[in-house]
């Protein structure tokens, strides 16, 4: 996995161009059916790709923490929302709550997930590339696609799809 994902730098850098540029197309001219086909391509890789042989996004970034998240999460803990946040979150310069550290402490060392069960909504729906509406979420995509290698296949495969 490490050599995957060493070679995915390598392909971001060598198309990052490319798919600003095609994202940019994809906002301006959308297909009627993108959510269908996203779907489609979403599902399709991730019945190749194994998240547990990566976890590469646990590892290198923080999901946002909604209110809703804090509380769920922190009833789990049986403790106040306030010592959740002051144990673990911080404050990002968009005002989201965001881990204090990474890997995310709640990584365990076989790459699940301690908190599976009440874990952040930005978790659930990680990499969003079957989110409804998926042209109005490409810078986060361009971000994504760094951290996690579905979710360069995907994009790939759609880039593919719509020449």
């Amino acid at each position: 996995m490490q050599d995957q994902l060493q070679s995915l730098s390598k392909k971001v850098k060598e198309t990052q161009k490319a798919h600003r540029n095609f994202f940019i197309k994809l906002r301006k001219k959308t297909p009627k059916n993108l959510d269908a086909i996203m779907e489609k391509l979403h599902d399709d890789e991730f019945k190749k790709s194994d998240c547990l042989q990566c976890a590469n996004c646990c590892k290198t970034t923080s999901p946002i923490f909604t209110n809703k998240d804090i509380e769920r999460i922190s009833k789990s803990f049986r403790i106040k929302t306030r010592q959740f946040i002051d144990n673990y979150l911080n404050v990002d310069e968009d005002q989201d709550y965001v881990l204090k550290s990474s890997p995310c402490t709640f990584l365990a060392d076989d790459n699940t997930c301690t908190i599976y069960d009440v874990r952040p909504k930005a978790c659930k729906e990680y990499p969003h590339t079957n989110r409804k509406r998926f042209e109005k979420i490409s810078e986060l995509t361009l971000k994504n696609v760094s951290i996690c290698p579905a979710s360069f296949n995907i994009v790939e495969a759609l880039r593919a799809k719509l020449k």
